[in-house]
C-alpha cells in the first residue's frame, strides 16, 4: 500500500467527516468536562448507525471486513471533531484480541455483540504508567481474576475487558465479563474517556492466550489500538492547525495579518510538516498490521502523532492569544484530550523502549 488513499478511501474519509461535522458540536462536548461517567452519547449512535463498529471485523460475525486502514480513516475524522468516547478504539481492541486469539464458542459469543455496538469493549493492561507490565498483579486462577486494573480508558461503561493477568507460573491473556465488577471513577481533565479503576474479585474469565506468548499477543492488541489512537491523533493535528491557518489569515495586530509574521507563520508551518509526518507513519503502520515489521511501524505513528498533536494543541493556543484560553473558544478540548491521548495505549516513552529495542535487534 502507497502513503496515498485509495478512491474508496477517500470516499469512507469524505462521508465520515460530512457525518460527524453535522452531529457533534462543541456545545455538546463541554458539558461533558464538568460531568462523571458520561460521553457523547450521539457519537457513539453515529458509530453504530454508520457501521463504524463492524468495519474491520470479519463478515462471518457481522463485520464489514474491512482493515485498520478503514478503521483508521474513521479514527482520524473523530479526533478531527473530538469524539465523545473511547469504545472505537477500546471496542476494536477487544473485538480483535477475541478474532485473533479466541476460540470459536467466544468468536461466536461476543463478535457480533462488538461488531452492532451493543457490546461495549475494554482492554485493561496498564499499571500506573505501565503500559505492560512484565508480571502483572492481576492474577488468574481456576479461571478468575483477581485485583485492580487501573486507568482503564472506557471502563465505566464497558461490559467486557481484555486483561493481561499473572497464571499458574505463566502470564495469561484473557477475556473477562465486567457485570458485578467494582468500577472506581477517575476524575480527569477529560471526563469524556470514562476512566476508571476495575476491581477483580474472582471474577469469572477465559482465557484466550497462556505461556510466553501472551505477552507479544497483548504487545499487538496494544500496538492495533495505537496506530487506532494515532490516527485520532493526527486528525485532531490537523483540525488545530487549520484553525490556526484561518485564525492568523483574519487577525490583524499592528496593522497588518498576523498570518504575516514570520513567528506566526513558521510555527504554522512546522505544524504542517508534523501532521503531514504523521499521516504518512498512520498509513504505513495501517498497511503494515499482519506483518513483522507492524510493532516498529506502530511505534514510529504513535510517537509522530503523538508530538503532532501535543504541538498542535499548545501552538494554536498561542496563536490565538488571550482568546485561545477562554472556555468559550474550545480549544481547550483539544489540549485536554491531546493529553488524555497521549496516555492512552502507554505513554511516549513506552513506546520509546519498544521502538529502540526493535532497532536495537535489527542492528545486532
Amino acid at each position: 500500500m502507497s502513503i496515498l488513499y485509495d478512491e474508496g478511501q477517500q470516499a469512507i474519509a469524505t462521508e465520515s467527516r460530512r457525518v460527524l461535522e453535522a452531529r457533534v458540536s462543541k456545545d455538546e462536548l463541554l458539558p461533558l468536562l464538568e460531568a462523571s461517567g458520561e460521553y457523547h452519547t450521539a457519537f457513539w449512535e453515529t458509530a453504530k448507525e454508520q457501521g463504524w463498529t463492524a468495519l474491520a471485523l470479519p463478515e462471518a460475525y457481522g463485520g464489514l471486513d474491512l482493515g485498520l486502514a478503514e478503521l483508521g480513516l474513521i479514527a482520524h475524522q473523530a479526533g478531527r471533531t473530538l469524539s465523545g468516547a473511547p469504545f472505537l478504539t477500546s471496542s476494536f481492541g477487544a473485538a480483535k484480541a477475541i478474532e485473533r486469539y479466541g476460540s470459536d464458542a467466544q468468536k461466536t459469543r461476543w463478535l457480533p455483540g462488538l461488531a452492532s455496538g451493543e457490546i461495549i469493549g475494554a482492554v485493561a493492561f496498564a499499571e500506573g504508567a505501565n503500559a505492560l507490565p512484565a508480571a502483572p498483579k492481576l492474577t488468574f486462577t481456576d479461571d478468575r481474576i483477581d485485583g485492580t486494573a487501573t486507568g482503564v480508558a472506557g471502563g465505566l461503561a464497558a461490559d467486557i475487558a481484555i486483561v493481561f493477568a499473572n497464571g499458574p507460573g505463566m502470564p495469561v491473556l484473557a477475556i473477562a465479563e465486567l457485570a458485578g465488577v467494582a468500577r472506581t471513577a477517575i476524575a480527569s481533565f477529560d471526563n469524556s474517556r470514562l476512566f476508571a479503576d476495575l476491581g477483580f474479585t474472582g471474577t469469572p474469565a477465559e482465557a484466550l492466550v497462556t505461556g510466553s506468548a501472551a505477552r507479544d499477543a497483548a504487545l499487538h492488541i496494544l500496538a492495533l489500538q495505537a496506530v487506532v489512537t494515532a490516527h485520532e491523533q493526527t486528525g485532531g493535528a490537523e483540525a488545530l492547525m487549520e484553525v490556526a491557518r484561518d485564525y492568523a489569515l483574519t487577525r490583524r495586530a499592528f496593522g497588518q495579518l498576523i498570518g504575516g509574521f514570520q513567528s506566526v507563520k513558521h510555527r504554522i508551518a512546522e505544524l504542517y510538516g508534523l501532521v503531514e509526518l504523521a499521516r504518512a507513519n498512520c498509513i504505513h503502520a495501517a498497511a503494515r498490521a499482519e506483518t513483522p515489521e507492524f510493532i516498529l511501524a506502530a511505534a514510529a505513528a504513535r510517537l509522530s502523532a503523538t508530538e503532532a498533536y501535543d504541538t498542535a494543541a499548545r501552538d494554536c493556543v498561542q496563536v490565538h492569544g488571550g482568546i485561545g484560553v477562554t472556555w468559550e473558544a474550545g480549544l481547550h478540548l483539544h489540549m485536554r484530550r491531546a493529553r488524555s491521548l497521549a496516555l492512552e495505549q502507554g505513554n511516549s516513552l513506552f513506546w520509546e523502549d519498544i521502538l529502540v529495542d526493535r532497532l536495537t535487534g535489527e542492528a545486532a
